[in-house]
């Protein structure tokens, strides 16, 4: 089955939302000061612009693994979660000073509905990002085997 149709509206759409997310990165930036935890601030800012990078970088590969349709959109959804969850959890975390999960960025104890979305954010993020990595690296590691002589 050929998947170049759905590679590249994939590819199209991981460079326009990694875009977005690098300039949302960049406009949170602008804000830190008025946040309530300015240091998470800085954590949203950076977690926007390297997110946006990473989706910038695999729109531009998206082409390269080998993988079935439903693989392909697995990944393709993860990544996306992944991404925006990452922002939406740090930004949540800024604005609130919540984010008993977060110590080191100086992120406190905030009210009980808050933390918990902000963890189910972190650790769905987490769990997300690595299994769609796990599906990408295996795509890649096939391109490669197809494409050389490795045995």
């Amino acid at each position: 089955m050929d998947n170049t149709g759905l590679k590249k509206h994939q590819s199209d759409r991981l460079l326009l939302l990694g875009m977005f997310l690098f300039f949302l990165g960049l406009l949170v930036g602008l804000f830190i000061p008025l946040m309530a935890n300015p240091r998470m601030g800085l954590t949203t800012h950076l977690e926007g612009v390297i997110n946006g990078i990473f989706l910038l970088v695999l729109g531009m590969i998206w082409n390269k693994p080998e993988l079935s349709a439903k693989w392909l959109k697995t990944a393709y959804w993860l990544i996306i979660y992944g991404a925006f969850a990452n922002f939406a959890a740090v930004l949540m975390a800024a604005i609130t000073g919540a984010g008993r999960m977060m110590p080191i960025a100086g992120g406190t104890e905030g009210d009980v509905a808050t933390e918990n979305i902000i963890s189910f954010l972190l650790i769905s993020l987490a769990l997300a990002m690595l299994a769609a990595c796990l599906i990408i690296l295996v795509g890649l590691y096939r391109y490669i085997r197809m494409n050389t002589n490795i045995k």
